[in-house]
């Protein structure tokens, strides 16, 4: 900054002179304001800033005063950057911008994340500062075509460098070849002294040096000695000062000889030109890698159809994509894509959202049903009403996610930023105390020792690597999870997830379907079944309640009238109470009743024996008596218990947060394998039982609804199911594009994995340049007499950042925890106890008596003994029998762990899951 800045900033919540003194006197009491002026048409704060003056206290102070500040995020497209340093000399540029809270540079990516203090010409500001920091800004385009265009660029450079590594490996190899072609074969050297002679070579090198360094190699003096001069050096300033280094005391040896001492008249003409070129070469496999890790966001953005088919005017046209509009009539036909999101106005199809959900049935869609874009249509044909468009749309906002997780900066990476901010500084430093240290003991020619010593130190030195180390890994492992159906809303949750030790799941619509059905009503004696759901339908019509509408559907299935209702009431977490055919009826759990002061003790053996099942008891009042209870229970979804069962395979407990009682609670957890239950907790208590359980630990927690959010903002990693609510969805950290609890343990294993390829990635960058800057420097010399070629470092410097970028992409071919759907232990059957019932239900239902498999690669009557002896050694004397033509096996009685023995027969090389 200079002497003194005015910055030009947006407050929300004025609404008269007042509101402008209280925020004028708050801003001039914020240390660092010299003055401030308060505009209240335009909403706008003009204030006028010393040196130094943190933007954060301006934010601070206008809220205090109890109005809002407007901060915006504004993401910017950076080019030019090569190295760490680079993100480090961007990122200072952008904070030094009046306004800006903070700012993130992604190397990777190529893209500014910055929060500033909203106000006009903002985005031209952070602009300039990024020109005159020596990069160049780019406009992020969010539309349709933005894809395409960015893909161009990417394109465009790839032809570039290709180019330039072309021009400078065919000007560079003559170079080589006379001047290090003696050194391996001694013939070739005489033939060439003989007749081309010594002078002449010395020449051609010469000509040939000056096009490699000052054609292909020119960006590195166009880009390094300007961040040089402003003190900001980065990895092209040591390229170019090692190459001028080696390139001018070479001219002097070729043409002004008598300059130098007689036994340091040397050229290394060849080792400036093949570290230009095999820099350049590191480079071009560098952008194809970069170019591969951001291969997730290109697939996705390729989904987006380009066009969509409109009713206008009563016509039917085709239109850009850009150019459809909320309220637009859509038609999609057979096998095409939806173009965006909308809800279906006339005809029927199966469609194909495997995209959004990872599921790949297809989804019945009739008129009502909403659509997503970029979804699949199948057989049929349909007319849909656009109801979001361009940057709204499903895709886009998982495009969004994805991207804003890739450009996210990991807690790990704090300790980067510190080294490389300080890397190339000290890398000169190095460099030019190596110089000093060889000519002062160096051994003769001093010169030609200290020069080609000094110049191994800059050329070896990579920040390259330790820049990508991190996000070139965040890029690839966040674009496999969204090929996986798990976005990581939040960076960061990549290192915690893997941190996680116990992962709370939430039980209604997470670990269950959160469709309970009634499977029991156990009247009192004397009382009819049907009058007591009569009346209990009655009042729970008037809620909304998974349990309310399992008891009305019930009602409705038996066609029972059901009589209007006055006085209603709920009591959120207890039940719901009113009145009907004068009667006063309540209906909820035993605490609720406990409250209201009803004796439910009669029915306590028959609540334990339901509760066992795994059944939810409910009791139902008539008239301050209680006259029956009634059960209902949500089917486990079939991914559950094997989800529970990998996340123990992997070392992760789980706990189970409900507002069952105990009983059922423990019965439900007893099927899944849980090792933690907490029951009873009401919808504003999982937030203190997710403190309770955490006990040092990092906790995720799992959950869906409303009243998971505080829960999920609350746990270190949130983890929503994508079937869930917007507001839980925002909550998290971790979104789950289905509801199939698989995808935990994948988000799990996939977050671990990532954090291993960024240790493995930092281990090497920063092991590399440990070891290798001394060797450059000398280090080895006194040792074993080995001194570093120039042209070796330049290799290594080359490939040091290719290893980097191949090792983070080995995560595209991250493979989740296989899990196939286990049978469960039997769930509750339906049944409506008899009038005189006095007991609950005790029938079981019909228990299946034999488990089919689905069993690939069995060919011959070989493969069906193989088959066969697997499954008996785990279930002697069982039935198998096994179909070559389908690939099925059938086993009975059903085994006691079919998961377990599907990986047996896998184990037997017979790939096998349990069928659905």
């Amino acid at each position: 900054m200079g002497a003194e800045t005015h910055l030009d900033f947006n407050v929300r919540g004025m609404t008269c002179a007042s509101c402008v003194s209280h925020v004028e006197k708050a801003l001039e009491g914020t240390p660092g304001v010299e003055s401030a002026s308060v505009n209240l048409a335009t909403e706008r704060v003009d204030v006028s800033l010393a040196p130094g003056a943190d933007p954060a206290a301006l934010v601070k102070s206008v809220a205090d005063a109890g109005y809002e500040p407007v901060v915006e995020t504004i993401e910017l497209g950076v080019g030019g950057m090569t190295c760490a340093s680079c993100v480090a000399h961007v990122e200072k540029a952008l904070k030094a911008v009046p306004g800006v809270l903070s700012a993130s540079v992604n190397l990777a990516t190529e893209r500014a994340s910055v929060r500033a203090l909203s106000g006009p010409g903002l985005a031209d500001r952070l602009r300039r500062a990024v020109s005159e920091a020596g990069y160049e800004p780019r406009k992020i385009e969010a539309d349709a075509g933005g894809a395409d265009r960015e893909r161009a660029r990417r394109e465009e450079e790839m032809r570039r460098l290709r180019f330039n590594l072309i021009v400078s490996a065919v000007f560079t190899a003559p170079v080589f070849i006379l001047e290090m072609g003696g050194h391996l074969i001694p013939a070739f050297h005489h033939w060439a002294m003989a007749t081309i002679g010594e002078e002449l070579i010395r020449q051609f090198s010469f000509l040939f040096a000056t096009l490699v360094l000052f054609g292909p190699g020119l960006v590195f003096f166009q880009k390094g000695l300007p961040a040089l001069f402003r003190r900001q050096p980065d990895m092209n300033a040591l390229v170019a000062v090692g190459t001028l280094s080696a390139y001018l005391y070479s001219l002097v040896a070729t043409f002004l000889p008598q300059w130098l001492p007689a036994d340091a008249v040397h050229v290394y003409y060849e080792a400036a030109v093949v570290i230009v070129t095999l820099i350049l070469f590191g480079r071009f496999l560098e952008a194809r890698a970069k170019g591969r890790t951001s291969e997730a966001i290109r697939a996705l953005a390729k989904l987006q159809p380009r066009t969509a088919r409109v009713e206008r005017k009563g016509e039917t046209v085709d239109v850009d994509i850009d150019d459809v509009h909320v309220g637009d009539i859509v038609l999609v036909r057979p096998g095409e894509r939806v173009p965006t999101d909308g809800v279906v106005t006339a005809g029927a199809s199966y469609v194909d959202e495997s995209m959004v959900t990872g599921e790949p049935a297809p989804v019945a869609k009739g008129v009502g049903a909403t659509v997503t874009g970029a979804t699949v249509n199948g057989s049929g044909a349909f007319s849909f009403r656009a109801t979001r468009v361009g940057a709204d749309t499903t895709l886009a906002g998982i495009i969004r996610m994805v991207e804003q997780a890739q450009g996210a900066k990991l807690p790990i990476q704090a300790m980067v930023d510190r080294v490389t901010a300080v890397f190339v500084p000290a890398i000169f430093a190095v460099a030019a105390a190596t110089f000093v240290i060889w000519m002062l003991i160096g051994p003769e020619p001093r010169l030609t020792h200290a020069l080609v010593s000094a110049v191994a130190v800059l050329i070896i030195a990579c920040p390259c690597a330790m820049g990508l180390a991190t996000p070139a890994a965040i890029m690839t492992g966040t674009g496999r999870a969204a090929e996986l159906g798990v976005l990581f809303r939040k960076g960061e949750a990549l290192q915690t997830l893997q941190e996680v030790t116990l992962i709370a799941f939430d039980k209604t619509g997470t670990l269950t379907f959160g469709k309970p059905r009634l499977t029991d009503l156990v009247p009192a004696p004397g009382q009819k079944a049907d009058d007591v759901l009569r009346l209990a339908a009655a009042v729970e019509a008037q809620s909304e309640h998974p349990v309310a509408a399992a008891i009305v559907s019930r009602a409705k299935e038996q066609g029972l009238a059901i009589p209007p209702v006055t006085d209603f009431q709920s009591v959120s977490g207890m039940g719901v109470a009113g009145s009907v055919e004068r009667h006063k009826v309540a209906i909820g759990a035993l605490r609720y009743m406990d409250s209201l002061g009803f004796d439910a003790s009669a029915f306590a053996d028959s609540a334990a024996a339901l509760s066992d099942e795994g059944k939810t008891p409910f009791y139902v009042a008539v008239d301050g008596k209680v006259r029956a209870i009634v059960c209902v229970a949500d089917e486990l979804k079939p991914t559950t218990k094997p989800a529970i069962d990998a996340l123990h395979a992997i070392g992760v407990k789980t706990a189970m947060i409900t507002g069952d009682e105990a009983r059922t609670a423990n019965a439900i957890a007893r099927r899944l394998g849980i090792d933690e239950v907490v029951a009873g907790v009401m919808p504003d208590g999982k937030v203190a039982t997710l403190e309770r359980l955490r006990e040092g630990r990092r906790i995720a927690f799992v959950g869906d609804g409303v009243n998971d959010a505080p829960a999920l903002a609350a746990a270190d990693a949130g983890i929503a199911i994508g079937t869930g609510t917007d507001i839980a969805i925002e909550a998290a950290d971790v979104v789950l594009m289905s509801g199939d609890l698989a995808k935990v343990p994948a988000a799990l294993a996939l977050s671990r994995a990532t954090m291993r390829n960024i240790q493995q990635n930092l281990f090497w960058a920063f092991g590399y340049n440990a070891l290798l800057v001394p060797v450059a420097a000398g280090a080895l010399y006194p040792v074993n007499g080995m001194q570093l070629s120039p042209m070796l470092g330049a290799g290594a410097m080359a490939l040091s950042s290719v290893f980097v970028l191949t090792n983070a992409l080995r995560l595209r071919r991250f493979q989740p925890p296989v899990i196939a759907e286990a049978a469960l232990p039997p769930a509750a059957h339906e049944t409506t106890a008899p009038a005189a019932a006095a007991a609950p239900s005790t029938e079981n239902p019909k228990e299946d008596t034999m488990t089919t498999f689905n069993v690939k690669d069995m060919t011959c009557g070989m493969c069906v003994k193989h088959v066969t002896k697997a499954v008996q050694s785990v279930e002697p004397g069982a039935e198998v029998k096994v179909d070559l033509a389908t690939g099925k096996v059938d086993v009975s009685p059903t085994p006691k762990d079919p998961a377990a023995l599907a990986k047996v027969i896998t184990e037997a090389g017979y790939p096998a899951q349990v069928a659905a």
